[in-house]
């Protein structure tokens, strides 16, 4: 029975819910990079790092190459990196709303007080 597309989607999301794993598809929006770059880019044990590349490389979301003794990584498709560029936009639009409201608040304590 195949997976209902809000579970497949809900599924994609948890897979990209770890701060490790946002940081490391950062970096590769820049284009493809050995592991050893991003371990000296992110503050995170050589293990833990290995682990969320697995996560991502077997959701697809990443894909590695090895080269000789170097594994390098890259985005596995250019979405990804629109996809990061849209969840800045929404985060920016988010907290300028955020930030008119607490403006709102503060200006009605002020005429409260």
């Amino acid at each position: 029975m195949p997976v209902p597309l809000y579970q497949a989607k809900a599924d994609f999301f948890r897979t990209l819910g770890h701060p490790v794993r946002i940081q490391v598809l950062e970096l590769l929006r820049q284009g493809p990079r050995p592991v050893r770059d991003l371990l000296n880019e992110i503050e995170v044990e050589a293990s833990s790092l290995s682990q969320q590349l697995a996560v991502l490389r077997r959701a697809g979301i990443v894909s590695a190459t090895r080269d000789g003794a170097t594994v390098v990584y890259e985005l596995s498709s250019p979405d990804v990196a629109h996809l990061l560029i849209d969840a800045r936009r929404i985060l920016t639009d988010m907290l300028a709303d955020q930030g008119e409201l607490l403006a709102e608040l503060r200006a009605e304590g002020r005429a409260v007080g």
